[in-house]
């Protein structure tokens, strides 16, 4: 495939890591177009964004633009979703939704952000929607199949994450002591550039990049 030709189509840019990414995918020369989804429009313009409005819950009935790489970076929080149940609606059934869709709409290559520790056998809700997600994705029948599972994240958010805030100042303080790379938090930037550097160079099957490794590949 011409490089040059390249489509991306992805959603959750208005998180912190698809922040990144949106910008890193519109600087890359090899993408003539990128189409975001979201459920309400960015305030935002580039002459390669092309912005769709759409429903997740939805999204089966709305027929997506052609693309090879699809990218995912949708997410939220318990406390921020208000329930265990719109918890899952986000981060296993929309993720899901999004791929199916992205599947049936021509993409080869899907690249998805999860978290460390995602295990679908998990006591921990959050971590076993996460691996929930991760083996649904793997039967809808990508030819590349990219699953990011950082650590904690940082970076400036929209909204205010008390605990979180906590989390991230301890584990700096605490990084020292912390295996090398692999259980460090992570910078949001770094996840989105290694996400586009997995895109160019992503194998055959399903190929799942941990937290250190992601600190080498978006340095």
């Amino acid at each position: 495939m011409d490089t040059q030709t390249r489509t991306a189509i992805m959603t959750g840019a208005s998180g912190l890591v698809g922040g990144f990414l949106l910008d890193a995918l519109l600087e890359d020369e090899r993408y003539r177009e990128v189409h975001s989804l979201g459920r309400r429009p960015l305030p935002r313009q580039h002459p390669k964004l092309v912005q769709h409005t759409v429903d997740f819950a939805r999204l089966a009935d709305q027929a997506l633009p052609a693309a090879q790489d699809a990218f995912c970076c949708l997410g939220t929080t318990i406390k921020k979703a208000g329930s265990q149940e719109a918890f899952r609606a986000v981060d296993h059934d929309a993720v899901l939704a999004f791929a199916k869709a992205a599947r049936k709409a021509g993409a080869q290559r899907f690249l998805v952000v999860t978290a460390l520790g995602s295990n679908p056998r998990s006591r921990v809700f959050y971590n076993r929607v996460k691996g929930e997600v991760e083996e649904a994705l793997k039967t809808v029948g990508f030819e590349s199949l990219v699953i990011l599972q950082p650590s904690l994240l940082l970076g400036e958010r929209a909204e205010r994450r008390p605990g979180e805030h906590a989390a991230i100042i301890a584990s700096r303080v605490l990084a020292p002591l912390l295996r090398p790379l692999a259980s460090r938090p992570i910078e949001a930037r770094t996840v989105a550039r290694a996400m586009r550097a997995l895109a160019h160079d992503a194998p055959a099957g399903v190929r799942v990049v941990p937290s250190g490794e992601l600190q080498e590949l978006g340095r």
